[in-house]
């Protein structure tokens, strides 16, 4: 028998540092392990069986043990191990790849430069648009507006990009040049007697006021998800897009839509960008590309940007962007077979069929008296802990509730995960009803002890 000293869980400690969590607790609690997956579900090492309510990192679409991807990454990798971009070179399945993703891609994008993850493919978008301003003679507009709240990832300009205080704290970040606007975040951000639309209205003022403050000749970009998803899952008030994308038209702000979570159905169509009507310059995706199989990533810009670029390469002699995974012909592979399951199985019509029982499930749980709102845009949605749903009063982060929460989903035989006391839900696109009635059973139940804690912790008044 392997000696606990000698264990999986003591190796991790000892040799694994790990994102996004407390290392030095860590070290006392150790990893959870997990074995092994299928369907929807994952096992650990001790067998025990948790329906994955998150999609692994909100990207294993298709599930576990999808045989067809397992047989196309092994046929691809015997034919084509690995071949780079660089110098002219290409292979079949990365041309077959990019092809595809500008025949479903919205508005007016047309080509396709690809990479690992999502915050690879936001570094990139950053450097194209510095370099697409430089090659128009528009050198210093160079500054990029983001979100408080959104996410664009974990690298220097991706991580500087997002707009949440724990990625930018002791990491020297953000890097000049990053601006950060409203939230359109109405349930918490909304003034009192304030409506939506007012409200949307405000989101849009603010921006343009920071766009005049700064100078319109130097605001380059704005980054934006359609739906905020690692920032809580935030769904903006309807007319939010359109007054902010006159906002960006007017003073020639391009627009970045980060589709590495909303892209290939989640939203209840193809891309985020159509569910919100927005007409991206530039569009990253990632996670469901490949339904997380391998790691790819992929930009895709409109002919104005492309043009810029090869004028200024034509001029500098060379386009001094690549890397040394960037369209690996394996992960081609194992995402263009995902876009050929995604259109077979009519995946997008399935998250139709099913997101309104999503919907109605979670609706039912904002009526929890430890739930302040329940948000949901297809086949994601968020429950926000509060501790006061009257006055919208939260606990306090000390209190950890929402973390107690996904503890007692977790021990129900669910993931899920906190963002501090919101509780996010992004289950696979093949989820079924019953599976969703399974989610949100656990749920309920999992509040119901977690109201009980609160009572007895003191946390709020009976």
């Amino acid at each position: 028998m392997t000696s606990r000293a000698n264990s999986a869980h003591a190796r991790d400690i000892a040799y694994h540092v790990h994102g996004y969590t407390n290392l030095k607790a860590h070290e006392e609690k150790g990893p959870m392990v997990i074995d092994r997956g299928a369907g929807i579900r994952v096992f650990d090492d001790a067998g025990k069986s948790y329906i994955e309510g998150l999609s692994g990192l909100w990207c294993v679409s298709l599930g576990y043990g999808e045989q067809r991807l397992i047989d196309v990454a092994t046929e691809a990798m015997s034919k084509l191990a690995y071949y780079h971009g660089f110098n002219h070179r290409s292979s079949d399945v990365v041309i077959d790849l990019a092809e595809k993703l500008v025949s479903i891609a919205p508005g007016r994008l047309s080509k396709v430069l690809f990479a690992n993850s999502g915050s690879e493919a936001t570094d990139l978008a950053v450097k194209l648009i510095w370099y697409y301003h430089n090659a128009i003679g528009k050198s210093e507009k160079k500054k990029i507006i983001s979100r408080i709240r959104g996410y664009h990832g974990v690298t220097v300009a991706s991580a500087s990009l997002t707009g949440l205080p724990h990625l930018h704290g002791d990491f020297d970040l953000p890097i000049d040049r990053i601006l950060h606007t409203t939230a359109p975040h109405y349930y918490r951000e909304g003034h009192e007697g304030e409506s939506e639309e007012e409200f949307a209205t405000r989101c849009a003022d603010d921006l343009e006021k920071m766009i005049l403050g700064e100078g319109p000749e130097t605001v380059a970009a704005m980054f934006c998800e359609p739906v905020m998803g690692a920032g809580g899952v935030i769904i903006p008030p309807k007319t939010y897009y359109p007054k902010i994308q006159a906002i960006l038209k007017k003073y020639d702000v391009l627009l970045v839509a980060d589709e590495v979570i909303n892209g290939f159905g989640r939203t209840g169509n193809m891309w985020g960008s159509e569910t919100f009507d927005l007409d991206p310059d530039f569009l990253s995706c990632a996670k469901q590309l490949s339904s997380a199989y391998l790691p790819i990533s992929a930009l895709m810009i409109s002919d104005r940007v492309y043009e810029a670029l090869v004028s200024q390469s034509e001029k500098l002699g060379m386009f001094g962007h690549g890397s040394t995974y960037g369209g690996h012909p394996v992960a081609a592979a194992v995402a263009l077979e995902t876009l050929k399951i995604y259109e077979e199985r009519d995946i997008v019509g399935h998250v139709r069929n099913v997101m309104g029982h999503f919907q109605d499930r979670m609706a039912i749980l904002g009526e929890h008296p430890l739930i302040g709102q329940a948000r949901a845009c297809g086949l994601m949605g968020a429950l926000e802990v509060m501790k006061d749903k009257d006055t919208k009063t939260p606990f306090e982060a000390s209190d950890k509730v929402g973390a107690y929460v996904e503890g007692r989903c977790l021990e129900n035989g669910l993931i899920i995960r906190a963002i501090g006391d919101n509780l996010a839900f992004c289950p696979p696109l093949i989820t079924t009803d019953a599976e969703i009635d399974e989610i949100f059973d656990i749920t309920q139940k999992s509040l119901d002890k977690a109201e009980t804690w609160v009572q007895d912790q003191g946390l709020r008044d009976s």
